[in-house]
């Protein structure tokens, strides 16, 4: 396949599979849009081949089958870094992982945090579920950050921090449907503290209760999305303007599910067009304001700052 032609199946990608990034992407300069959406496909074609999905919602079994689907994708990432990729996912991954030189362990833990879901794997405690936010989506903060030239621990600590976050929402806006899937994130301890088990997470008697775990799991995520706003004014102009508008928009997911808890029990939130509209007029603001680094926010714990304090 030309670079043109994989260029234009991983925007496909990412204009089916979020809309939310997809419009915060397209305030990247061309190049950096460009490498930033490889890299996006190449994440989702990985989750859609473990959901056994095409863009869709999550349906995973547990089984032989996923793991063997795993080891597939393993075996096609080392090929696709050895230069031999096969598929328009895995050709650009190996573009962008020599333009960038992404590292090989961040792309291999991105693995393992499907490996987590395919081994049916769930979370006593939150410290627990941050382990797995940062593999599915902390790395990828800290590679898209690689790809906007960011090189400092402390800068590519909050990307991965940005990424948590998002994985939080993620897991807020889906407890339902991923409790009717029979995946669940929550901590567990959270869980029974509502006197509930995980199999009734998905019945709508137990709405309150799933309304207060929600509102947890959204004020966990605001020292994360808090450190990550911080992190936000080290990025080039371009790169703070886009990432900027995603931290907003999905930042607001969370908390309009917090705002209405009589919300319908099974309703998807997302953002509206107007919404978006009012995050990329605060996120020019971000980008555009001066740089003075006042009052940062304390780091908040995670996997990747206690990995790098053992270097």
């Amino acid at each position: 396949m030309s670079p043109e032609e994989i260029e234009a199946h991983a925007q496909a990608a990412i204009d089916k599979g979020s809309a939310s990034f997809a419009a915060a992407a397209r305030m990247f300069d061309r190049q950096t849009r460009l490498s930033v959406v490889l890299l996006y496909a190449w994440c989702r074609h990985c989750d859609d081949v473990i959901d056994g999905q095409s863009l869709g919602s999550r349906t995973l079994q547990t089984d032989s089958e996923g793991l063997e689907r795993l080891a597939g994708l393993m075996r096609q990432t080392a090929a696709a870094l050895d230069g031999a990729p096969d598929g328009p996912a895995f050709a650009g991954l190996a573009l962008v992982a020599r333009r960038h030189e992404l590292a090989r362990e961040d792309l291999y833990e991105h693995l393992e945090g499907f490996g987590m879901d395919v081994r049916g794997e769930r979370y006593e405690t939150l410290a627990q579920l941050l382990v797995y936010c940062h593999r599915v989506a902390g790395v990828v903060g800290l590679m898209m950050a690689r790809i906007m030239g960011v090189t400092d621990t402390p800068t590519l600590a909050r990307a991965a921090d940005l990424g948590l976050a998002f994985q939080l929402t993620n897991i807020v806006r889906d407890i339902v449907d991923d409790a009717k899937a029979g995946r669940v994130y929550v901590p567990l301890d959270w869980v029974m503290e509502e006197g509930l088990s995980p199999d009734n997470l998905g019945d709508p008697a137990h709405a309150e209760a799933v309304a207060r775990l929600r509102r947890r799991l959204v004020l966990a995520a605001e020292p994360y999305y808090a450190s990550a706003r911080a992190g936000i004014d080290r990025l080039p102009r371009r790169s703070a303007l886009a990432i900027a508008a995603a931290h907003g928009i999905y930042r607001r997911i969370g908390l309009k599910l917090v705002a209405d808890a009589a919300m319908p029990y099974n309703h998807r939130v997302s953002t509206t067009r107007g919404e978006k509209l009012v995050e990329f007029g605060r996120a020019a603001t971000i980008a555009a304001s001066p740089r003075l680094r006042r009052g940062e926010p304390p780091v908040p714990p995670s996997p990747f700052r206690q990995r790098a304090a053992l270097r």
